[in-house]
Parts: C-alpha cells; sequence; structure tokens
C-alpha cells in the first residue's frame, strides 16, 4: 500500500491516486508490493526488503547509497492481525522526497500526517518533515512509557491490597501477568528508543551537507537529549518492573506459606488423637480399658484433651 503526501499552504496533503509520485514530498510504503517497488524505482529509490530491514549490524540500517540516506529503526506498532510487535521502519532521505517503508502500523505514521505543520520545524521540506515525524515517534514513546508507569502502579496498589485469600490469590496472579505484560512492552520501547537514538547520531554527522543545517541541528540535538531522558526513564520503570516482580513472587509465596501452615497446623492438631487411637486399635488380648464401661469415653477425652493441648501450645507459640 501506498501514501503519498505534498504540501499546500504549509500543510502536507495526500495524493489522489493517479497523481505523479514526483511531486510528492513524503511517500509512506506499507507492506509494499512489487507494483509499488517498481513506481519508487522508477523516481530512483530502491526499497529494502523486510529481510534486510530486519538486519541487526549498523552498516545494514544506516548507510548512504546513490545520494541516498538509508536509516532503519526498530518501533513498536500495530500488526496487520492485530497484534502488537517491534518492527523495523526504513526511513529513505533525500533532497526531494521522504519515503517511509514499515510493515505493521506505528501510531505515529497514523497521527502525524493531521499535524504535521504543527512540528517545530513544520514540514516545507523533506528533513524537516523527517525531524517532525521523529519527534512525533520521540512523543509517542513517551506517552507509553507513561502509560507503563501508570499501569506499574496500579499493579503494586493491587499487590499490597489486602483482602480475602482466595481473592488475593487471583489479584496477584492478575498483578503478575500485567507485569509482565509491561515488562515486554518496556523492552519494546527501550529498543526503539536506542534505534533512534543511533538514527539521529546518524544524521546529525551528514548534516553539515543539508541546506538547512545551522536550522536543523540545534532541533537534532534536543531530541537526542529527550531521547537519552526517556531511556533513563525506561531504565527506572525496568528497575521498577523488577521490584514488581519480586514483590508479588514474595508475596504469592507468603500465602502459600500461610497454607502449609494452617495443614500443618491441622495435621498436628489430629496427631496426638490419632495415636491414641491407633493404641486403642491394636488387637491384643490383655487391654483392660475394652472391658470398662467408661474405656469409650476415656479414650475420646484423652484424645480432645491432647487435641486441646496442641492448640494452646501453637497459640502460645504464636504459631497461629
Amino acid at each position: 500500500m501506498l501514501y503519498a503526501y505534498t504540501t499546500r499552504a504549509g500543510k502536507i496533503v495526500r495524493l489522489q491516486p493517479g497523481d505523479e509520485l514526483q511531486s510528492a514530498i513524503w511517500i509512506d510504503l506499507v507492506q509494499p508490493g512489487d507494483a509499488e517497488i517498481r513506481q519508487l524505482r522508477e523516481i530512483g529509490v530502491d526499497v529494502p526488503s523486510l529481510a534486510e530491514m530486519e538486519e541487526i549490524e549498523i552498516s545494514n540500517r544506516l548507510y548512504r547509497e546513490n545520494g541516498l540516506d538509508y536509516m532503519t529503526g526498530v518501533i513498536p506498532g500495530e500488526r496487520a492481525d492485530g497484534g502488537r510487535e517491534a518492527m523495523p521502519v526504513s526511513f529513505i532521505l533525500s533532497d526531494q522526497r521522504l519515503v517511509t517503508v514499515r510493515h505493521h502500523s506505528p501510531r505515529p505514521f497514523l497521527t502525524f500526517p493531521e499535524r504535521a505543520e504543527r512540528s517545530t520545524l513544520g514540514c516545507s521540506t523533506p528533513d524537516r518533515l523527517f525531524m517532525g515525524l521523529i519527534d512525533e515517534i520521540i512523543a509517542r514513546l513517551a506517552d507509553i512509557l507513561e502509560g507503563s508507569g501508570r499501569v506499574l502502579d496500579r499493579s503494586m496498589a493491587s499487590v499490597f491490597e489486602r483482602g480475602a485469600s482466595s481473592a488475593a490469590s487471583d489479584r496477584l496472579q492478575e498483578a503478575l501477568q500485567e507485569i509482565g505484560r509491561e515488562a515486554e512492552l518496556l523492552s519494546r520501547v527501550r529498543l526503539g528508543l536506542l534505534t533512534i537514538e543511533r538514527i539521529l547520531a546518524f544524521y546529525i554527522s551528514i548534516i553539515d551537507e543539508r541546506p538547512e543545517a545551522k536550522r536543523l541541528r540545534p532541533v537534532i540535538k534536543g531530541q537526542l537529549r529527550d531521547v537519552q531522558a526517556l531511556e533513563v526513564h525506561a531504565d527506572f520503570l525496568s528497575s521498577r518492573v523488577s521490584l514488581g516482580v519480586d514483590t508479588t513472587l514474595g508475596m504469592i509465596n507468603l500465602q502459600q506459606n500461610n497454607t502449609v501452615r494452617i495443614l500443618s497446623v491441622v495435621a498436628a492438631l489430629f496427631l496426638p488423637p490419632t495415636l491414641i487411637a491407633s493404641i486403642y486399635g491394636m488387637n491384643f488380648a490383655n487391654m483392660p480399658e475394652l472391658d470398662k464401661p467408661w474405656g469409650y469415653p476415656m479414650a475420646l477425652g484423652l484424645m480432645a484433651a491432647t487435641a486441646a493441648a496442641v492448640w494452646f501450645v501453637l497459640r502460645w507459640r504464636k504459631w497461629l
């Protein structure tokens, strides 16, 4: 799928099917097919395949070829099947246009066309458009981190909430699953921040060749500072995730210990009566109590007395 945009009155407007791609300032390719790849090749842009975009070597993600700058980052987004995953997105930048290639739907690519003119530099040139899109991606990653912080707050509050044992067990299990999901989300955001930082470092190294280098450089440095601050925040949230997992598992272990303690107490209460019943259940001929009318009540009373004695000892030792 291909979306092409041009600038009109300081805004970007989508081109209609059949319009010349030469007039586009931004071409957004989503899971490009052979027809879209041929269209881009006709205007001098070689579109990388998904396998090439997934290469982890820096030389395969950040390079210059035929006068075009290829920059690939890993950005979290939604797949076509509705699942969420961090997948590579390639930015192909030239003096005439920006081309983006992606195989999933990060939210910044859906929201940016409507507010591109309100970005720091506007959208009058491909470089400004690229900077605005990067700024939108950074803002989206910041929103995800903020949302993860709220989820962790809610999960930790539920871990320490008082309640019935059965309800508490379900609550702790849900909290552990929720914290695990946030850990996975944070790992995707952390990877996205790392690749965006590399893109900006590569871009600032070639910025002197751009006609607006003097205007663009301070913005890039500001975005690098934002990314580094978000990386610190992501590391802080990751430490909270570790604390949340340890705390939740500790609370689960405490509940399990309480259950085992109750079972142990019940077993201890019935151990002396069981011993007495076992003694009087032996088939020996010389057991005078068996012939006495008070033998049966005596055995029952002895079992009750020993059970009560064990209970009082456990209470005195504060094991109950």
